[in-house]
């Protein structure tokens, strides 16, 4: 098994991607192009394969996540709380400098989805110059600008430099392609990890529905190699300004045009029931915030025909409507007829839009170890995740051309 050292960690929709071995609808997965992804179909959904990565480290600032993370991943790792630190990477990174085992060692590869907030549309785009800190308060005045939120992918890089994986993967929003010179900016800096050891490629937008997942959600992938570990022809290509298929590490597309159908809102809620008629504790909770009218941000109603709203880091007013009434503008006449009322999405829709199985519960009550997960956290820590099968897709890829990147031999 490959090491994985997963950081900004979440709930983990990038670690239940990277290992596999999860539950997903069949629709998500093309069997076509990916027979051997699929281990075993069960009506309309399936289990996909394990892959070669084991995530043997995990951090985050939320307590929510990390009880969330835990709660998912124990039964899989009984050491799964001491696997995830719930420390800032700021911290770590300090702590390693003064001489402490911060990290594991012998890391293959390390994840990351760095701080979205100050780089996406939906907010100041402050960029590189945050105002928030790495603990998500106010930046003190005393504070080095450095350990900003926006400047967190800089310690991301020093964690690469301290474990020196032969491989990462960084994540973030669109709109840090087109914020200023940013993404050529955090190019150059992941480049000079390990006193300039990594060749990045070029970064890559990926559109989830092209994935299978059922939501309009684009995010931009940072690739960089350890440049010592890959095998000469693999360094020459992906040197390339036009890198071959057989050595890209983006996955291929597998929905759209003359491919597998694209998953839809509907598709994602085959077989869910009323919340009031639910057992499952993430399908009873759902925001009761009432409409507030078509100029704010989360009162449209999703198309079930279609694929869903990009799930944002938000709660309860802000949470898209399931249904809506006809006096505020819903089309689902036939639910409507039927009497079912105007509600907003449940904590499971949002989760089967971001593509979590549903053996992960996000409704949680207080442990001795982490703290109680609300409806509200809920809605926030699956709004910041990756989505499970875009980064299975990913995972896979990489996977699939480790022996064409390392010399060595597969388990």
């Amino acid at each position: 098994m490959k090491k994985l050292l997963s950081l900004f960690s979440g709930c983990g929709g990038m670690d239940i991607g990277f290992e596999g071995n999860f539950i997903c609808l069949q629709k998500e997965i093309n069997e076509t192009i990916h027979p051997d992804w699929i281990s075993k179909i069960d009506h309309d959904r399936v289990r996909v394969a394990p892959t070669i990565f084991n995530t043997v480290f995990a951090n985050d600032i939320r307590p929510d996540a990390k009880a969330a993370w835990v709660s998912y991943f124990e039964r899989k790792k009984p050491n799964a709380n001491e696997i995830y630190h719930l420390e800032s990477i700021v911290d770590l990174v300090k702590r390693a400098r003064n001489g402490e085992n911060s990290f594991p060692q012998g890391i293959d590869v390390v994840t990351g989805g760095f701080p979205c907030q100050d780089f996406s549309v939906a907010g100041k785009r402050l960029g590189f110059h945050s105002q928030k800190s790495h603990l998500g308060g106010v930046l003190e005045k005393d504070e080095p600008s450095v350990e900003s939120r926006g400047q967190l992918y800089m310690w991301m890089r020093e964690v690469i430099s301290l474990t020196s994986p032969r491989v990462f993967i960084a994540e973030n929003v669109k709109g840090l392609t087109n914020l200023d010179d940013a993404k050529e900016v955090i190019e150059h800096d992941f480049a000079n990890a390990g006193n300039g050891g990594y060749l990045v490629v070029p970064a890559k937008i990926l559109y989830a529905p092209d994935y299978g997942v059922p939501q309009s959600r684009e995010r931009v992938i940072f690739f960089g190699f350890k440049k010592s570990a890959l095998k000469p022809e693999a360094l020459e290509a992906l040197k390339k300004e036009v890198i071959p298929q057989a050595y890209d590490p983006y996955p291929v597309k597998t929905h759209g045009k003359n491919l597998k159908k694209i998953v839809t809102c509907s598709d994602a809620f085959l077989g869910l029931q009323e919340p009031e008629k639910s057992l499952d504790e993430s399908q009873k909770k759902y925001s009761r915030a009432k409409y507030m009218g078509q100029h704010c941000q989360g009162q449209s109603e999703v198309k079930l025909d279609s694929i869903g709203p990009t799930i944002r880091s938000e709660h309860h007013g802000n949470i898209e409507f399931r249904r809506l009434s006809m006096e505020h503008g819903g089309k689902h006449y036939t639910e409507l007829e039927q009497g079912l009322p105007e509600r907003r999405l449940t904590v499971r829709e949002c989760a089967r839009i971001q593509t979590f199985p549903d053996d992960y519960q996000f409704i949680l009550k207080k442990t001795a170890q982490n703290k109680s997960v609300s409806s509200s956290d809920a809605y926030k820590i699956i709004g910041n995740a990756v989505p499970c099968v875009l980064a299975y897709n990913i995972a896979k890829n990489l996977e699939s051309k480790w022996l064409l990147y390392f010399e060595e031999e597969m388990p």
